[in-house]
């Protein structure tokens, strides 16, 4: 439970530093990758074929996110976050954490062309998509490891 809260802590730490200055430091996403397999320890991850599954997955959006860096669609930190949350989390978790962040990240991105809007700014906005992608990882650890419900 400590290892998850020390990844909550740095999502936390990621969405705020995306909000003040637009940028998810890699020291942050190293910081959490390298944290996964300390987590696979504790919780007793067999190497196959869970920790393959876990290095799989993740290399697998890392690869696909990597195309929508290219294409301009999502920042570099956020590939990054995204990819080493991937290691923390099993593929249903991570499919519905997908799913969570792709709505949270449309409110994100409303909300930001909203308030850029009524501020008549020019030039497009950044969007903040740490937000969303925290968010979601925030929630994918409460409905896995802490509601009793689920």
């Amino acid at each position: 439970m400590a290892l998850l809260g020390v990844l909550a802590l740095l999502l936390l730490v990621a969405a705020a530093t995306d909000i003040a200055a637009r940028t998810i430091a890699n020291r942050l996403n190293l910081a959490i990758a390298l944290l996964a397999p300390a987590y696979w320890a504790a919780t007793g991850l067999p190497l196959w074929p869970g920790v393959a599954l876990q290095i799989g997955a993740a290399a697998m959006l890392f690869a696909l996110l990597i195309g929508a860096f290219a294409m301009g669609w999502m920042g570099g930190g956020d590939v990054k976050l995204l990819g080493a949350l991937a290691l923390w989390l099993p593929g249903d978790t991570l499919a519905q954490m997908l799913i969570v962040m792709s709505v949270a990240g449309g409110v994100v991105t409303l909300a930001v062309l909203i308030v850029h809007r009524l501020r008549r700014l020019p030039a497009n906005p950044e969007i903040p998509y740490g937000v969303a992608i925290a968010f979601a990882g925030l929630w994918a650890i409460y409905e896995r490891y802490l509601n009793q419900f689920a």
